[in-house]
């Protein structure tokens, strides 16, 4: 079986890959083929076992990618920051809307352009709604009503703060969030609020790869939204 991960190079998706390879599975990282470090990243993953694919961010390239691979999953881990939107001159969300939707939905289109059935594994995020006031939020949103929309199977994962060493982008605020978060949620569990403290905890970019995976290879995680005890189950 191989699994196809976009997004490959993210603090999530390496993570991914590195627990697909140690699974016995066979890897395909998706590293964009314009990074400054795609050399270093074909290094690391090739270290790890995995395979590298260099595919261009078009349709044609992309479904083409998909049908060398034939993977029976495809994890879509693709993100950006309000900081790294604004270092491309873009405002919040319209870094949201070409990136965490834009592409997204371009990865979508070619897995149903490639005529494959893989299991799409969608990271989204706890909170995520169509009436939310934020615009990161609504953006998984958009990507979610398509993906159930698509014909396509599905497993959406709703974590909470995803925290960990080491991270590329720093994130300062969000380890003080976790940390505030995890006190909270404590004295919440300790009150008897069992199934808020299991929704909205943080976790680690390894412990959410690990439960990506599981879920990936779950036949009763298809076509769920997973969020809480059904993504990290006790």
């Amino acid at each position: 079986m191989a699994s196809f991960v976009v997004g490959a190079t993210g603090f999530t998706g390496r993570e991914v890959v590195r627990v697909l390879v140690a699974r016995g599975e066979r890897a395909i990282a998706h590293v964009r083929p314009d990074s400054s470090r795609v050399g270093e990243w074909r290094e690391r993953f090739t270290g790890l076992g995995a395979e590298v694919d260099t595919a261009e961010w078009d349709a044609g390239a992309m479904t083409a990618a998909l049908r060398r691979a034939a993977p029976d999953r495809v994890f879509a881990l693709l993100g950006t920051t309000g900081k790294r939107a604004r270092g491309e001159g873009m405002s919040r969300a319209l870094g949201y809307q070409r990136v965490d939707v834009g592409l997204t939905l371009l990865l979508l289109e070619a897995v149903r352009a490639a005529e494959l059935s893989p299991r799409f594994v969608y990271l989204s995020s706890v909170g995520t709604s169509e009436r939310s006031s934020s615009t990161y939020l609504k953006a998984r949103a958009q990507v979610e009503a398509a993906l159930r929309a698509s014909g396509v199977h599905f497993t959406i994962a709703r974590p909470s703060i995803i925290t960990g060493e080491p991270r590329d982008d720093g994130r300062p605020l969000e380890r003080v969030s976790a940390a505030v978060a995890g006190g909270v949620l404590a004295v919440a569990g300790a009150f008897g609020a069992r199934r808020l403290q299991a929704k909205y905890r943080p976790t680690t970019n390894v412990g959410l790869a690990q439960a990506l995976v599981r879920a990936a290879f779950d036949p009763a995680a298809q076509d769920r939204v997973l969020e809480g005890r059904s993504l990290f189950p006790d």
